[in-house]
């Protein structure tokens, strides 16, 4: 059997790390696979010949099933609490979903390109850093204290109220995409071709450029995370299945992260309010920094020095 090869203790060390890193995507709104690609291309290598996987095709594909499920779990732990502004998720999702999956296409016929996609993936992640830790407070929310609690405010814009579980009525304007469906757009391609993208976009435009409440942008963005993710990770795993069987998925990475995440999906939203976003933001900004250094590093180094 095609199974049979794998080292199935291999990678155990993962399943706490997998839990960790569910965790802070669910506290951030940002894609869990932002930071496990960066664990399976740069962490593994150094780890020793055996832990390595076959090619970055592999490393995102997993990368994305990974958080397919952390969001999965994340995504229930959200719906308990009611937070999810399901009408406003639907123009980023029809926007995200269908350039992810030709995004996700086109990775596997990247092979020969693996030292510029790291690269490209190396200046995402500068670029992502300087977003998040540029931290800019997020527009004024609306509430029922302000005397806006008619259907429009003053210039006509319609305004939205979600009650969550615990009683709290978060009040805003209603999400408008606009020219943020460009960024969407981009955001959902990355996702499918790098691995990472569609919750860096999202969360942003909701909390920072419309004023959402924090937890109901949150939550949000992790319903448009997970229904874009798992339409390019479906795709992706696929290509990989067809092009060389059941042993071209590292299974046995697989069996250690998706209970993590499950896990740490359970985790997150009991945390959600706890957590400064202004310090959750600067603090992932920070490591993205480093993933962007080490990953823009290690393509320069492979692609002149060897």
């Amino acid at each position: 059997m095609e199974l049979a090869q794998f080292d199935w203790t291999l990678y155990w060390f993962m399943f706490p790390v997998a839990m960790c890193v569910a965790t802070t995507a669910m506290l951030s709104g940002i894609g869990g696979a932002a930071m496990f690609a960066p664990i399976f291309m740069i962490i593994f290598p150094i780890l020793g010949p055996e832990y390595p996987f076959e090619n970055i095709a592999a490393a995102i594909g997993v990368a994305l099933l990974t958080e397919v499920f952390g969001f999965s779990s994340g995504f229930i732990g959200y719906y308990r609490k009611r937070l999810i502004d399901y009408k406003s998720a639907i123009p980023f999702i029809l926007v995200g979903v269908p350039i992810g999956i030709g995004g996700a296409l086109l990775l596997t016929t990247f092979k020969e390109f693996e030292e510029a996609l790291r690269g490209v993936y190396g200046l995402l992640m500068l670029i992502l850093s300087l977003v998040l830790i540029s931290y800019n407070e997020p527009a004024k929310v609306l509430g029922v204290e302000d005397g806006n609690d008619g259907p429009e405010d003053i210039l006509g814009s319609p305004i939205k109220s979600i009650t969550g579980r615990d009683g709290t009525t978060y009040t805003y304007k209603k999400p408008q995409q606009g020219v943020g469906a460009i960024a969407t757009g981009v955001g959902g391609f990355l996702t499918g071709l790098l691995g990472v993208g569609i919750g860096e976009v999202v969360m942003p435009q909701l909390a920072k450029r419309n004023g959402v409440p924090i937890p109901v942008a949150a939550a949000t963005s992790v319903f448009v995370v997970i229904v874009v993710v798992a339409a390019a990770s479906f795709t992706q795993i696929s290509s990989l299945v067809a092009q060389g069987g059941l042993k071209a998925v590292p299974w046995n990475v697989v069996i250690y992260t998706v209970p993590a995440v499950i896990i740490g999906g359970q985790i997150g939203p009991r945390l959600q309010g706890k957590v400064s976003q202004h310090t959750m933001e600067r603090s992932i900004g920070y490591l993205f920094l480093l993933i962007g250094i080490a990953m823009s590093y290690i393509s320069i180094r492979n692609t002149f020095f060897f």
